[in-house]
């Protein structure tokens, strides 16, 4: 029985309407083993874990646990196999603490009514000692950072008792100092017996912490194959069906006048703190500027201030030659700013409304797509089927529910209403979170044709990898202000100095 693995998936198929999600797949996990599922976004691989998880029932096919066949109707009773599920985007109450969220619906109880809220924080501090993932249990999940929601997706899994362990894209949402921290706690937890499916399409880090890769293309799959040996360039191809380009391929940048000048801008959040200092910079015709830096040093307040969605509290910010330092976010756009935004569900989709309507969200209101307040669906349908096939949306088609295609295909969908608006400055904010490397190679390749078109693009980014290869000039920001300008030819090395307080320039 040592042999036996313990999952092992047999032929399994799921369908739905117009779609072959999942064709006949096989996939074994074995005992502490990391096995990465690797794939474009559509591939299948969310529709096979979920099938694991008992979130949907394959149409043919068989999942057995450790050797014995089993039919999983729920999530529950994945749970009471032993199977534990952490997805992309978490299912945590906010108002709730750490351990009142981790011990939900097995709490502990005084007299098996009430809940025993000392002995939750108590296990849960035992439990995140024992497997190394640092919680606050007493602290309030909507005041704790995105890498802790992580851990106690996870903590949730490990007190139920799953000894297998789905991570859904676990570093989509993470800075690369929480995803070198993932790594390890993945390792902590191979070491202490868990298996663990590994669900990405980010090549590097597949080959850091896989046993074994499994590639899916377009709901089959293509092969299995141990991590020795295996290089970034093998698994691309396998993933897309071609050579892929894994560097961008770009002619130098012949910049023109100034387009975007940001002049002393100071910006405070919500709380009061100031988190933009004094910032000055300009993005001219033909060139992308990459902003580098850790997570949390004013990036997303300076992107709000420049797309409107936030008042600077001093400073200026033009758009050829026009002050758009106090204007709102459809001003901004109609001003010539594209915005592709961080947070593709908060900020650049209305989840309930079709691909249609989100592709037209900003210019609805102009003809073609109405006139004199009428408007035309059947524009608004040619535009999107158009869109669609160009960016290759997978998943859907004009009128499918923006909330049903996955997050990868989300992030294609704002960026094509993005590029195809045509704005003078397009502000790219982390424009290929999500996404797989067939995208992540088109959407690079776009970003560079907008470039070469004489507009100019922001690029803001927290992958050093996508900074250094899109940027034409590159500024580092820490603590609010700019601290650094280098080339292209920059090494990591000497960005991340930069990135952490090393290196400041004189004022």
């Amino acid at each position: 029985m040592a042999d036996v693995p313990v999952l092992e998936l047999r032929s399994v198929t799921k369908r739905f309407p117009g779609v072959l999600a999942n064709d006949a797949i096989d996939f074994d996990l074995r005992e502490a083993e990391v096995h990465a599922l690797l794939g474009e976004n559509g591939a299948g691989k969310s529709t096979l874990m979920n099938i694991v998880y008992g979130l949907y029932k394959p149409d043919d096919g068989q999942v057995l646990i450790r050797g014995e066949t089993i039919a999983l109707g729920s999530p529950r009773e994945a749970i009471q196999h032993g199977i534990g599920m952490v997805h992309q985007h978490f299912m945590l109450i906010p108002v709730m603490t750490v351990a009142e969220n981790i011990v939900l619906a097995t709490e502990p109880t005084h007299a098996g009514v009430l809940l025993d809220y000392d002995e939750a924080v108590a296990r849960v501090r035992r439990l995140s000692e024992r497997f190394g993932l640092a919680v606050d249990p007493e602290a309030r999940v909507e005041l704790i950072g995105v890498g802790q929601e992580q851990r106690v997706e996870i903590l949730k899994a490990l007190y139920r008792g799953a000894k297998i362990l789905i991570l859904d894209e676990p570093t989509a949402v993470l800075t690369p100092q929480e995803a070198a921290e993932l790594f390890e706690i993945i390792r902590n937890l191979q070491e202490q017996g868990t298996s663990v499916i590994f669900i990405s399409h980010k090549l590097r880090e597949v080959l850091e912490i896989a046993d074994r890769i499994t590639v899916l293309r377009r709901g089959k799959k293509v092969d299995t194959i141990p991590r020795e040996g295996a290089t970034e360039r093998e698994l691309a191809r396998m993933m897309v069906g071609r050579e892929v380009l894994l560097r961008v391929d770009k002619q130098p940048a012949t910049p023109g006048e100034p387009l975007l000048r940001v002049r002393d801008l100071h910006v405070v959040d919500e709380r009061g703190v100031e988190m933009v200092r004094g910032v000055s910079f300009d993005v001219r015709e033909g060139e992308i500027v990459g902003i580098a830096g850790v997570d949390g040093n004013g990036q997303t307040e300076l992107i709000d201030v420049l797309t409107g969605l936030r008042r600077a509290t001093s400073g200026e910010v033009r758009v050829r030659a026009k002050d758009i330092t106090h204007a709102d976010a459809r001003d901004v756009l109609d001003l010539g700013v594209g915005h592709i935004p961080e947070d593709r569900q908060r900020r650049g989709l209305v989840l309930e409304f079709s691909l249609a309507e989100n592709l037209a969200l900003h210019d609805y209101r102009k003809e073609p797509n109405s006139r004199l307040g009428w408007l035309f669906p059947r524009r608004l349908l040619a535009r999107a089927r158009r869109l669609l096939r160009e960016f290759d949306v997978r998943g859907g088609t004009p009128q499918t529910r923006a909330a049903a295609l996955s997050g990868g295909n989300q992030q294609k969908v704002v960026i094509a209403r993005e590029v195809a608006r045509d704005p003078d400055v397009l502000v790219a904010a982390q424009p290929t979170r999500g996404l797989d490397i067939g995208a992540i190679e088109y959407v690079h390749r776009r970003l560079v044709e907008v470039r070469d078109e004489g507009k100019a693009v922001l690029l803001v980014s927290l992958e050093l990898d996508e900074i250094l290869s899109l940027s034409d000039r590159i500024l580092v920001i820490y603590e609010g202000g700019i601290v650094g300008e280098f080339g292209p030819d920059v090494s990591e090395e000497e960005l991340g100095v930069a990135m952490t307080g090393g290196r400041r320039e004189a004022a």
